[in-house]
């Protein structure tokens, strides 16, 4: 790529042709302030916050989709850029409430930054305000069009990255609502609930399903025994909202905070995804031994399965009946676990932390009752842990570190990973390899499957039969081995497919903001806990081959049919759900 020589205030900048002027800017350390221009995904350019002056041109042109030209000679700071953008911001506050005291992202919202910046004190335009109602029709993500700004950033993030269509611009004008389509509500759209589009407004048009006075009322309530299950990306990323740089290991320090918040035990996902990688480890020799459908497709990631069940219903028979391992511990909790500690299974109250809103979604589908309660009673995200946290007053960066509980909180390398893309596949090729070879793997590293990028494809030798695999995240990504299979050009024997891009570290549900930077961070935290434990494979945690031998039987068994595995639903692409079949 050659290099072109621009100007930007006084200063000569070199920079790689076909770059914006907003990048160049950034290339020369000059930060111009924008709302609707998203990194790596797009730039709307309709926010118009983000002009500058052009030597030559008749007007102020937007920066993030102005090409950048040599020779060319940019202003960003004169007085008539500055007023234009205040002007700007000014317009768009005046369509906007003033309850920035009661806004959950007060303190952690662009538009606020910018107004402060701009030191915007008053507002010249008291018009006509839109006032709609909220669509708090799902249990993942409420919509408060009220507050959005018109940036379209939760448009581009569902159609560019996630190629699911959920969100457009309705009408026209000062009439203009982003939500589904035909000002549908998001329970009767065909939305993932991955949170993608929460992960990306620039204020809080856009939230999770707040359920933290729920978990603090069953804290309080002397009759429940309330227990919380962690996600594996959770001690990567819950310090980021509590004054930590990204990519921390905060594994002792969460388990901490979340004991002196009141819960009665602390345990673990982790112990949840080792046991599925026995259940879909088993399921995918299973399949191999008897011509059974292949690819296998995991079923971990909610927003992948609702994904499927909307756009790929044909392919649903290649989609493993595992439970998702938040479910598979709930299932646990409330009759392993109960039997165990000789506690009512009524009286259990479990919580998640996850990094998905697409969590929330999945506790609420009907099927997960296997023990004749739901599973998981509430969801929370890594935000609402953090809001959590901050409310109770804990000074988190100095807590000491403890360890998650016995039984449930014993977890293996195998387990931690699954927060990462590609995860959940090495953690399965580790047991299943030595389960079929009846050896210990010299290095239980796939590094083919690892990384951030979007598709991966590998061929693992497993005592000569070559296994190939793909990994995918983001569920745009999604779609290319979907169609391969569809159109049978594919010999993939496991697949996994990941909603969010970078998978959980990238989750809904995850510290504001997160991008490319941040997730690699987590990444980087996940690789690094998994390479500090003693034990690096599912198969071999003590904890999960007790629960076999004392409570389950064998993978595959009635048992574990009954409380670990599902079933799924065929879903229209108008309406949410229309009918549930055998997977």
């Amino acid at each position: 790529m050659g290099m072109l020589t621009l100007i930007i205030d006084g200063n000569k900048v070199q920079v790689p042709k076909e770059l914006t002027i907003l990048d160049a800017a950034h290339v020369a350390g000059i930060d111009i302030p924008t709302l609707c221009h998203l990194e790596d995904i797009s730039s709307a350019g309709v926010c118009r916050v983000c002009v500058v002056e052009i030597e030559g041109a008749k007007s102020l042109q937007t920066s993030c989709v102005t090409p950048a030209t040599d020779g060319m000679v940019v202003k960003t700071n004169t007085p008539a850029v500055r007023e234009a953008r205040k002007g700007v911001l000014e317009l768009i506050i005046s369509n906007h409430p003033y309850d920035c005291l009661t806004c959950e992202r007060n303190g952690n919202c662009e538009l606020q930054a910018l107004a402060k910046r701009f030191g915007i004190c008053s507002i010249k335009y008291e018009g006509e305000k839109s006032k709609l109602p909220k669509d708090s029709s799902s249990s993942a993500i409420v919509r408060d069009p009220n507050k959005c700004i018109l940036c379209r950033r939760c448009v581009s993030v569902c159609q560019e990255t996630q190629s699911v269509f959920a969100l457009v611009p309705n009408n026209r004008g000062f009439n203009t609502v982003i939500g589904p389509a035909f000002n549908n509500d998001l329970m009767n759209a065909v939305c993932t609930m991955c949170g993608q589009c929460v992960l990306v407004c620039p204020v809080r048009a856009l939230v999770e399903h707040d359920v933290t006075e729920d978990v603090w009322a069953a804290l309080a309530d002397p009759t429940k025994h309330v227990i919380v299950q962690t996600a594996p990306a959770i001690r990567a990323s819950i310090g980021e909202g509590l004054g930590m740089p990204p990519g921390l290991r905060v594994t002792g320090q969460m388990v901490t905070a979340l004991k002196r918040l009141g819960f009665d035990k602390v345990f673990d996902t982790d112990f949840a995804a080792d046991l599925t990688i026995i259940e879909e480890g088993h399921e995918l020799l299973q399949r191999l031994k008897t011509g059974g459908i292949l690819p296998l497709i995991i079923s971990c990631s909610p927003g992948w399965v609702k994904f499927i069940e909307h756009f790929f219903p044909d392919l649903l028979p290649h989609v493993s009946t595992c439970k998702f391992p938040q479910q598979m511990f709930g299932a646990l909790a409330k009759t392993y676990y109960a039997e165990k500690m000789g506690i009512d299974p009524k009286d259990i109250y479990v919580v998640s932390v996850m990094p998905y809103t697409a969590k929330k979604f999945e506790a609420q589908r009907p099927e997960m009752i296997s023990s004749g309660y739901p599973d998981v009673d509430a969801v929370l995200t890594t935000r609402e842990l953090g809001k959590m946290i901050r409310e109770a007053g804990l000074d988190f960066k100095s807590l000491p570190p403890q360890e998650h509980d016995d039984p449930l909180g014993i977890s293996t390398g195998a387990g931690v990973i699954f927060g990462a893309s590609g995860g959940v596949m090495e953690a399965a090729l580790r047991t299943v390899y030595e389960v079929v070879t009846d050896s210990e793997l010299e290095n239980i590293d796939f590094k083919d499957v690892q990384g951030i990028e979007g598709c991966k494809e590998a061929q693992i030798d497993i005592n000569g039969t070559v296994v190939n695999v793909a990994v995918t995240n983001g569920l745009k990504n999604a779609r290319q081995p979907l169609k391969r299979i569809t159109k049978g050009e594919t010999n993939y024997h496991f697949i996994e497919i990941m909603a969010c891009p970078g998978e959980c570290i990238g989750g809904g549900g995850q510290p504001i903001p997160t991008n490319t930077e941040t997730r690699l961070k987590r990444i980087s935290a996940i690789y690094e806990e998994d390479k500090s434990m003693t034990i690096r494979e599912s198969h071999l945690n003590s904890q999960v081959r007790a629960l076999y031998e004392e409570f389950l039987g064998d993978p595959l068994g009635g048992k574990s049919h009954e409380l670990l595995h599902t079933h799924h639903t065929l879903r229209s692409k108008t309406r949410s759900d229309l009918c549930t079949v055998p997977a």
